[in-house]
């Protein structure tokens, strides 16, 4: 196992996590986006992580990104100008006390990998002052 490697998983950890920060927040910010009925609905973006070297020290990968469901749901709406002929838009397909979770979910996992970043750091400090004596 590599000298630095607690760097190196908690740096992947918060690669990871800061993309999924970052598509929650898009979730969030794009929830109340409609779209004509004949148009596909905003897609909500869930991050899929994957075990690098798993048992060593790889850390995560960011494999891939799963899109929600473009049909998303219809909504009587008929003042809103993009309503069609009997007031429907199409409106996500999305809660926002589930992205809310996972919000909470991914700001810890991002503090977490802080952490062990700031405990490396410090027991790396430590070690280098006992070598100075």
């Amino acid at each position: 196992m590599a000298m630095f490697a607690a760097f190196q998983v908690a740096g992947s950890g918060l690669l990871a996590t800061r993309k999924w920060l970052d598509a929650v927040s898009d979730n969030i910010s794009n929830l109340n986006t409609a779209r004509r009925t004949d148009e596909a609905a905003f897609q909500s973006r869930m991050i899929v992580a994957q075990a690098e070297n798993y048992g060593g020290a790889g850390g995560v990968r960011v494999a891939g990104v799963v899109f929600g469901n473009a049909e998303g749901r219809l909504m009587h709406s008929p003042d809103h100008p993009l309503a069609d002929e009997n007031g429907m838009v199409r409106m996500p397909d999305m809660d926002l006390s589930d992205q809310m979770t996972q919000l909470m979910i991914a700001q810890r996992g991002y503090q977490a990998n802080i952490s062990v970043v700031e405990r490396a750091k410090d027991a790396y400090q430590a070690a280098l002052r006992l070598g100075q004596r």
